[in-house]
């Protein structure tokens, strides 16, 4: 079996997979905290109340954007799995070609998506978009070169950004609002980080479209 670790600013998300299916998905808070214990009894434990054996794991690839605690997740690996895992780098990979400036700034959350993308819509030009803590545009064309990203502040990272630093406005769920108008601090903080938001992604998209001479979908 193949188990495959997401590390992300947020959460760390786990998927188990068994002749190319997935058999399990899961995840954990990411804390800069975390031991190799820790995460190595958990992912035993998870594997093991969902009735796979740990013991079947013979693969493990790790994508991460949480330096801090990538000893911790490697060292999990080898003490519980007795596995050296991959980890997924601009230079580990085999896909793509890597166009920017800095390849070893590429994030792995990046690239792992960019992957996907090449093998769901093959020689197609394609933006990925991945709404997490960042909303990221990554940019591929159909030679499978990887030409650049584009980095925005999250949706519900503004939110925060809203809620920390002002002393009146509240937080809020994320959800598309009735109107575009508020008439209370609510709707107009939905409305805002919504539309604001959507607005942003279709500049976004429009923007690389345009600037690359491909046509829009």
């Amino acid at each position: 079996m193949l188990l495959c670790l997401d590390v992300g600013n947020s959460h760390i998300f786990g998927g188990v997979f068994k002749d190319k299916l997935i058999q399990l998905r899961f995840r954990h808070n990411t804390s800069p905290y975390l031991t190799s214990d820790q995460i190595g009894i958990f992912l035993k434990n998870v594997l093991r109340e969902n009735e796979l054996n740990p013991n079947e794991v013979n693969h493990i690839a790790i994508s991460s954007v949480v330096p801090s605690i990538d000893y911790s997740v490697h060292a999990a690996c080898k003490k519980y799995f007795h596995i050296e895992p991959m980890l997924l780098t601009a230079f580990a990979q085999k896909t793509l070609n890597i166009k920017t400036e800095r390849p070893n700034e590429l994030g792995a959350d990046l690239i792992a998506g960019a992957i996907a993308g090449t093998e769901y819509y093959p020689n197609k030009n394609l933006i990925v978009i991945d709404f997490g803590t960042a909303t990221t545009f990554a940019v591929i064309n159909t030679k499978k070169d990887y030409l650049g990203t584009v980095i925005a502040p999250g949706i519900r990272l503004s939110m925060e950004a809203l809620e920390n630093n002002t002393a009146k406005l509240p937080s809020v769920e994320i959800s598309e609002p009735t109107t575009i108008v508020g008439k209370n601090s609510k709707e107009s903080i939905q409305a805002g980080l919504f539309y604001g938001h959507l607005g942003m992604v279709k500049e976004t998209v429009s923007r690389i479209q345009k600037e690359q001479a491909w046509e829009s979908a």
